[in-house]
């Protein structure tokens, strides 16, 4: 018989798994070796914000334009097509956002081809705002000498009115997540060389693009943080949001702000429909004026009428 073995030699220490060499990591520039990845406790904040741009059906050519030049101006956005303009329109813009991945929405709503709405909307959550656009100057009427690289990060600044009252802080809060271009998005330019200014005018916010522009001889270098040598030059587009509503949900829901202030073109063109017909009964009623007078007054009949007519 063979001697019994030791229960320290039976239970042997398990093999450790023999596994491959991690393979080096393909980048854009090359074959990365030994990349190793830095856990830290606290996680960075990354600005991960997509605005989906879109319009509805039966827009006018200058409005289309107006959409053009502010898909031009964000990096960050992407255009989708068309959406018909009705009830469930909230529904569909929902869901294309979610589809396209992105957080927030611009929808140009285009009402008789003569009125311009839009829709500023934090998807699928809310809250959304919506605004009556007036004053529309695009670049192409513009022709201004302003001119920034496309796609490079703007400077948004606001006038001191938006920190007045709540709803203002809300549409400062909204424009400055939808217009803010992330600091690492792959589209975007990592300089700043053009200036969004949103500022409050009778109760309307007017928007205007400026390209910073600096001296670039040698002699004439601009010093770190020398503002006097920089100018400002308009770029362009043009136009004043007039604010409407703004709701707690994404394009509806409860209503958090109304303008007491608003009037709709609608009844705009009605009141001027009505001075002009206004003007139309002045004018009958002067004619029947005259009439009557005419009637209440005959002239007196003249001694001389027929007397060419008896020598002939």
């Amino acid at each position: 018989m063979g001697k019994k073995r030791k229960h320290e030699e039976a239970s042997e220490a398990p093999k450790k798994e023999e596994t491959a060499p991690m393979r080096p990591q393909r980048t854009l520039t090359g074959w990365k070796e030994g990349s190793v990845e830095k856990q830290n406790d606290s996680p960075v904040f990354r600005n991960k914000e997509k605005v989906l741009v879109t319009c509805s059906r039966r827009i006018t050519y200058r409005y289309r334009h107006l959409m053009l030049n502010v898909v031009s101006l964000l990096p960050h956005c992407k255009k989708d097509s068309k959406v018909e303009s009705k009830e469930s329109k909230g529904a569909t813009l929902n869901e294309m956002v979610e589809l396209r991945n992105c957080s927030s929405c611009l929808f140009f709503e285009c009402r008789k081809q003569k009125d311009l709405y839009l829709w500023m909307a934090k998807c699928p959550s809310g809250p959304s705002v919506k605004f009556l656009v007036n004053a529309v100057h695009t670049m192409e009427e513009l022709k201004l000498t302003g001119n920034h690289l496309k796609g490079s990060r703007p400077i948004l600044t606001f006038s001191t009115n938006f920190d007045k009252e709540p709803y203002w802080k809300l549409l400062k809060e909204i424009i400055i997540q939808i217009f803010g271009t992330p600091k690492d998005h792959r589209k975007a330019k990592p300089f700043h060389d053009h200036v969004f200014v949103f500022s409050i005018v009778d109760d309307h916010i007017w928007f205007r693009n400026y390209q910073i522009s600096v001296p670039h001889n040698e002699t004439d270098k601009v010093d770190r943080g020398g503002l006097d040598k920089m100018t400002l030059v308009e770029v362009g587009p043009r136009f004043c949001l007039n604010p409407i509503k703004i709701f707690a949900g994404s394009f509806g829901g409860p209503t958090l702000y109304e303008n007491p202030f608003y009037v709709s073109p609608n009844q705009i063109r009605a009141l001027e429909k009505r001075k002009k017909a206004g003007k139309y009964a002045k004018k009958v009623k002067a004619k029947t004026r005259r009439k009557m007078h005419e009637m209440s007054n005959p002239l007196e009949p003249d001694e001389f009428a027929d007397m060419w007519k008896e020598g002939s």
